[in-house]
């Protein structure tokens, strides 16, 4: 090898070396959302609780968080729900967490159950129509819903279920939902390059949380529990952002569920 390709050589791995340091040293970017300072509403069937500005809850200061747009924290009263409307371009999460709900939509036209412990996606791409009911005639269901911002608009419009054992989150991530170009196959598929995934932790112990990329944020929710991340406590329903990092160390004071939601946050 010539001196030249060598002090190419030398160059290239400063140059690594250099952008390395710098992202070592960046701080860590934190947000942190109270559950008490979310968005509410009351429609009599419907109690509904917004991370995000939805409907006429309008903040400023919580339009998103990168490609995360919505998080609407909600709970339907029995034989109640949302009538057929339309999106477009928007891919379209749900979770319920207790109870279940039917889902009926332009592309099949039938009433399909979403019970606790199974996720569903919709791709809205060209424009759909959907209804979400609750199915039960007398018990209210709580459900998260979430919107993400595409990637690709105007696609083919698609709709996806699964179901997802919580054995498989104890004390580890269990993803739930991928890029729909990533090669993970036991995870339902979105139009954007995301990781939705949960974690059941035990009293007492921490998990390291690792992002994608230098340009992916989480924002992760105690769904129920108690947890502490730096000097902050968060408690049910409380929330944090995160970006500008290439992990989080996240430790549980009591049994505790969480939701992590990891999207790019220039998009």
């Amino acid at each position: 090898m010539e001196s030249s390709d060598l002090a190419i050589d030398e160059i290239i791995i400063d140059l690594m070396i250099h952008n390395e340091i710098i992202f070592q040293f960046k701080k860590m970017k934190t947000i942190l959302y109270k559950s008490s300072d979310r968005g509410t509403a009351n429609y009599g069937w419907l109690q509904a609780n917004y991370s995000f500005s939805f409907a006429n809850y309008y903040n400023p200061e919580k339009l998103n968080f990168g490609a995360l747009r919505v998080l609407n924290d909600d709970v339907i009263d029995g034989g109640m729900g949302f009538g057929a409307h339309p999106h477009d371009n928007m891919e379209i999460i749900t979770i319920p967490l207790k109870g279940s709900l039917k889902h009926r939509d332009s592309m099949s036209n039938a009433w399909i159950s979403l019970h606790t412990g199974e996720v569903q996606v919709m791709s809205a791409g060209t424009g759909i129509q959907h209804s979400e009911m609750n199915n039960h005639p007398n018990e209210a269901v709580n459900l998260f819903q979430i919107w993400v911002i595409p990637n690709k608009e105007n696609v083919v419009p698609r709709y996806d279920q699964k179901a997802f054992d919580t054995i498989d989150r104890k004390n580890k991530i269990q993803t739930l939902v991928t890029s729909i170009d990533a090669a993970d196959s036991n995870s339902l598929k979105i139009h954007q390059d995301v990781k939705i995934s949960r974690i059941d932790m035990d009293e007492n112990t921490s998990f390291e949380y690792h992002l994608k990329s230098e340009n992916h944020g989480v924002y992760f929710m105690v769904i129920n529990g108690d947890i502490k991340v730096e000097n902050d406590i968060l408690e049910k329903r409380d929330a944090m952002g995160v970006s500008q990092t290439k992990s989080i160390l996240i430790n549980a004071t009591k049994n505790t569920e969480l939701l992590f939601i990891e999207v790019p946050i220039q998009f």
